[in-house]
């Protein structure tokens, strides 16, 4: 796994909107706060706004093609996730990333690019984007601000609760279930050997994580799995029949017979840590811990 450049305050920045629209006042404020440290590259169509997307596919396509093939741009942040890159991913040239390694930032919906990047052995930064950082969350920012300029720091998680025992280590991937799902429909998804998998989702019935895991492994895709640790699954309440997400989550990942955690603050909920995915780190189960040694 290659890890980009760590960031360093007056590095380039590009900020692109690939998914769905978003509120115009956090954004500025996201952006207000981004430039105080780095330097910006930004263009107003992001404000753009075509139905659900944030511009039309060619805008959201070329735009993204744009930074990846400018070698000064040191990072890509999202300005939020929604929905939209399935729908340009595959005809974005991807070779660009692999000729100038960069830190590509955010979650939801921007799995779609933590997919290709792992496709190519690039690490990213799955964790929050410029409109939730325009909500001036001290906590937030801190920890996006720390990730960004030392992402190989020493990484401790504890407290997290274990949904099926043992201890596992591989580097870290995965991202937001229901975009995973997507991506192996779409025959892009090659989750690393012996990954540790990150899960977070939000507003899926359980019958629906069911759904996806089930097909996930009747795929083959978890068949390489060497640990699963289990971030939000925000608002995916039980529908009339009772079943929870917490229980769909147990009985379809401990068939797997490896490690799961759960517990973990990543995703849509009210706090989302930054996670590196491509990190080596190690889950013990009978400690509830995750934890990576600096460096790795």
């Amino acid at each position: 796994m290659r890890f980009p450049p760590p960031l360093r305050p007056g590095d380039v920045v590009a900020v692109f909107a690939g998914s769905s629209p978003f509120d115009p006042t956090l954004a500025w404020r996201g952006l207000g706060w981004l430039a105080s440290r780095y330097r910006l590259r930004f263009d107003r169509s992001i404000f753009e706004r075509h139905g659900y997307l944030a511009g039309s596919d060619e805008r959201r396509r070329q735009e993204l093609s744009s930074y990846l093939a400018d070698a000064s741009v040191r990072a890509l942040i999202a300005v939020r996730g929604g929905y939209g890159l399935s729908r340009i991913v595959h005809e974005i040239d991807w070779s660009l990333l692999r000729e100038y390694p960069r830190w590509i930032v955010g979650f939801s919906d921007v799995t779609a690019l933590h997919v290709e990047a792992a496709r190519l052995g690039i690490a990213s930064i799955h964790g929050p984007m410029v409109a939730a950082l325009g909500r001036g969350d001290t906590w937030t920012r801190s920890h996006v601000l720390s990730i960004l300029e030392t992402p190989l720091a020493p990484f401790y998680l504890a407290g997290l609760r274990t949904v099926h025992p043992g201890v596992a280590e591989g580097p870290l991937a995965g991202g937001n279930l229901t975009m995973l799902h997507a991506c192996a429909a779409a025959g892009r998804l090659s989750l690393p050997e012996g990954c540790i998998l990150l899960l977070e989702d939000v507003t899926e019935r359980p019958y629906r994580l069911d759904r996806m895991l089930t097909t996930l492994q009747a795929g083959g895709h978890l068949a390489k799995v060497s640990g699963v640790l289990l971030g939000d699954f925000t608002d995916c309440d039980p529908g009339p029949d009772g079943v929870t997400a917490e229980q769909v989550l147990g009985e379809r990942l401990g068939v797997l017979g490896v490690p799961v955690l759960s517990g973990a603050p990543v995703g849509h909920g009210l706090r989302n840590l930054p996670m590196v995915l491509g990190r080596w780190i190690l889950l013990d189960g009978g400690k509830g811990e995750a934890i990576s040694e600096a460096g790795r």
